[in-house]
């Protein structure tokens, strides 16, 4: 350390000055971060040009009405996405609401000392495991095994149900139901996973002042632990949103893939992605633009939905910090 010089105040040690170099590396470093982050939403920006390219006969051709109409007949080049974008929307959101209450259980069951390590260790991993299978694996059991276990109790919903609109239909295979039911396992590890990390992250800290005030083991986690960890949980849950409607593979191979618009929830529906999936590899002519039409209009709800996260994300943080 060098010698205290004399100031006015008193001696003080002069501050040791960094080496050029040093600066040269920071500057460089924060150059290269720069650039690679500039080059993920160039590449972002880039797809979205290029699907918007691509989709400019079918805009020019359709219009808006392309949003609203539900005719997808390639033989007479009439094309209209709403059956597709229904899907992919209640598919997503109905996943959601059934991944998130099991999801964030899971996450507390695990994360709470309700049951010994050993057990809570065991299922953690079989979470993460369940994340690693294959989205065609999973497509395959749902064909074979969940949707023929489901029929009997679908067909007693539309028996007792059938006056409403969303089972007005006989289930007689793939379906709405099914797919909603599969994106649900999809999606659930994401949900817990996340849940699990914002959870372990609120200070123990906090949960002794909580039990110290007097709450239940229950009142705490309710009133103090998931509203401390309530911006990370959401983010969680935003994502595997945005998971559920870009999932391709398990749910064309079990939702049906049928064009006519239906209210039901035992019909066999589309939505995009397996719309795509499925027609990509033969189209031609118009049908090619009406589809990057349709993956534009993915991309675009996709968009909001993370836009959305974000702010719903700093609102909480704020509300909570």
């Amino acid at each position: 350390m060098p010698p205290p010089q004399e100031l006015e105040g008193g001696p003080v040690y002069a501050l040791r000055r960094r080496p050029v170099s040093e600066k040269l590396i920071d500057e460089g470093f924060r150059r290269l971060v720069v650039i690679l982050a500039s080059l993920v939403g160039l590449v972002l920006v880039g797809i979205l040009l290029t699907v918007l390219w691509g989709s400019r006969d079918a805009m020019a051709e359709f219009g808006l009405s392309f949003l609203v109409v539900s005719d997808w007949d390639p033989g007479l080049n009439s094309y209209g996405a709403l059956t597709a974008i229904y899907g992919t929307m209640v598919s997503s959101l109905l996943a959601i609401l059934i991944a998130v209450p099991l999801g964030v259980g899971t996450a507390i069951f695990i994360t709470e000392n309700l049951i010994p390590s050993g057990y809570r260790q065991v299922i953690g991993l079989m979470v993460e495991l369940l994340a690693a299978i294959p989205s065609v694996v999973l497509g395959l059991w749902a064909i074979f095994v969940m949707e023929p276990f489901l029929r009997p109790i679908l067909q007693v919903l539309h028996n007792q149900l059938g006056w409403m609109p969303f089972f007005a239909t006989e289930p007689l295979g793939p379906g709405m139901a099914p797919a909603v039911l599969i994106l649900v396992v999809m999606i659930l590890p994401i949900i817990t996973a996340i849940a699990r990390d914002s959870l372990q992250q609120v200070p123990n800290e906090l949960r002794q002042a909580a039990y110290g005030v007097g709450t239940t083991r229950w009142q705490a986690i309710v009133q103090v632990i998931l509203p401390a960890a309530v911006s990370g949980i959401t983010g969680g849950v935003m994502l595997a949103l945005g998971r559920a409607m870009g999932e391709t593979m398990a749910v064309t191979m079990i939702i049906g893939n049928s064009n006519n618009f239906s209210l039901s929830l035992l019909a066999p529906a589309n939505t995009i992605s397996a719309m795509l999936a499925n027609q990509f590899g033969e189209a031609d002519g118009i049908q090619i633009s009406a589809l990057m039409y349709a993956a534009f209009v993915l991309m675009i709800m996709t968009l909001i939905v993370n836009v959305l996260a974000q702010w719903i994300v700093r609102r909480l943080s704020l509300k909570y910090a």
